[in-house]
């Protein structure tokens, strides 16, 4: 007898978990919508494991089940992935030449490859929905964290799957894409987020660079939120 694929279910969620500030939030936000959530986090060789660690402590946190995913991107082509590549100095965007716009530090295609794994693990346990922390405001300039990305991705999940050709479509949502990253920890603050839990630093280590994009935009977050951030607390 064939196993039967479980039926939609419009509770079940998963979510992308990196273990960053805006999907930490998401899978906050996720929770407190009513889904019952699974979390899928992702091994694909990066700088460096300690985006993991959060991911896997902050699921814990909120009690949810989770997936560790390993697979290999071979051909590199990111600072993130090359450690030959230098995590390059950040730019002011006003400022930044045109061959600059996308930095180092971009992973081609990483959302479009992240996104196929949720909605074939989507699919499989009967999710109808697929949560992303993507964000197009305080964000290092990728292409694929844009609501026009994120709008075509929703067309493929209906035309490219069996659940969207029998009508019951998988969304993928990306509640924090319009908001500033000031915005984002104001929510995550009020969801009971434990952004001492988080990382963002693009490099390894005990404690957070405070020098690379990604740092700067989370300090500039908390400060304009006029809250402390409580994981540099734990380096004084």
């Amino acid at each position: 007898m064939r196993n039967k694929r479980p039926s939609p279910n419009r509770q079940k969620a998963v979510v992308l978990l990196s273990g960053g500030i805006d999907s930490s939030t998401t899978l906050c936000l996720a929770k407190k919508q009513g889904y019952k959530v699974s979390c899928l986090i992702f091994d694909y060789g990066q700088r460096h494991k300690r985006e993991l660690d959060s991911a896997k402590r902050i699921a814990q946190k909120a009690r949810c089940k989770y997936y560790v995913l390993k697979i290999s991107l071979p051909w590199k082509g990111s600072a993130l992935l090359d450690r030959r590549i230098a995590i390059p100095k950040p730019e002011n965007p006003k400022t930044r030449k045109p061959e600059n716009l996308i930095p180092a530090t971009y992973v081609p295609a990483r959302n479009t490859i992240f996104l196929s794994f949720g909605l074939s693990f989507a699919e499989a346990i009967g999710a109808r929905t697929i949560f992303i922390g993507a964000n197009a405001i305080d964000f290092s300039g990728y292409p694929d964290c844009r609501p026009d990305y994120i709008k075509e991705f929703n067309r493929l999940a209906k035309l490219a799957t069996k659940t969207g050709i029998e009508g019951c479509t998988i969304k993928i949502s990306a509640p924090l894409i319009n908001k500033s990253k000031a915005q984002i920890i104001k929510l995550g603050k009020s969801l009971g987020v434990s952004y001492q839990l988080t990382w963002s630093c693009y490099k390894g280590g005990k404690f957070p660079c405070n020098r690379c994009d990604s740092c700067l935009i989370r300090a500039k977050g908390f400060r304009e939120a006029r809250i402390e951030d409580p994981l540099l607390n734990e380096g004084k």
